[in-house]
């Protein structure tokens, strides 16, 4: 009877032990994935192609595909909105800075991109493993589904957009700002030879 509660203990700390190791190295390669925007984004993209050819194939899972929909819409507002609200700033008295002596305050995301990205590939993921269950495949009309996602999309949008242009933010990185050096005058040349 012993044997038998120190086989469970034994498997129980075996099998910890092999997802402490799993988490450790998942978390490696992700932390080495960081830097690689693009790459990331190409194999989240994949992982999205994959999903909608099952969809496409298995015609059905909508409803599944709708929370998707909603739940990637979710994160995108996050992705585009500010960390600190400048409405609820306003009111605190500080704000963005308006005139050019102000402080400067740089964006930041309420999501930084690398959680965004995390989050609608983990997302894709997990929806691709429940189109595997035939329960979850309810019949609905999916051309209503996608409508009013289209309607959210659209009103969520439009409201994330006058919110930037009344705030003045651009929640998008253009890239560092690159200075040329300015070349030197032919009058400038001219005294520094004299």
């Amino acid at each position: 009877m012993e044997e038998n509660g120190g086989d469970g203990a034994l498997a129980a700390a075996s099998l910890a032990k092999w997802k402490s190791d799993f988490s450790r190295v998942f978390q490696y390669y992700l932390d080495r994935s960081a830097p690689h925007t693009a790459e990331r984004w190409l194999g989240t993209l994949v992982a999205a192609s994959i999903y909608f050819l099952r969809v496409y194939y298995v015609q059905g899972f909508y409803v599944i595909s709708y929370g998707l929909g909603i739940y990637v819409l979710n994160l995108l507002i996050g992705f585009l909105s500010p960390k600190v609200d400048p409405e609820l700033e306003a009111l605190d008295g500080a704000s963005l800075p308006t005139k050019d002596s102000d402080e400067f305050k740089p964006f930041v995301r309420r999501l930084p991109e690398f959680k965004f990205w995390y989050s609608i590939t983990k997302a894709f993921v997990v929806a691709f493993g429940l189109t595997f269950f035939s329960m979850l495949d309810v019949p609905v009309f999916w051309p209503i589904l996608l409508c009013y996602w289209i309607f959210l999309f659209v009103l969520t949008m439009k409201r994330q957009i006058l919110h930037m242009i009344k705030y003045k933010y651009v929640p998008f990185d253009m890239g560092k700002t690159r200075y040329t050096r300015k070349k030197p005058s032919a009058s400038g040349s001219r005294l520094a030879r004299d």
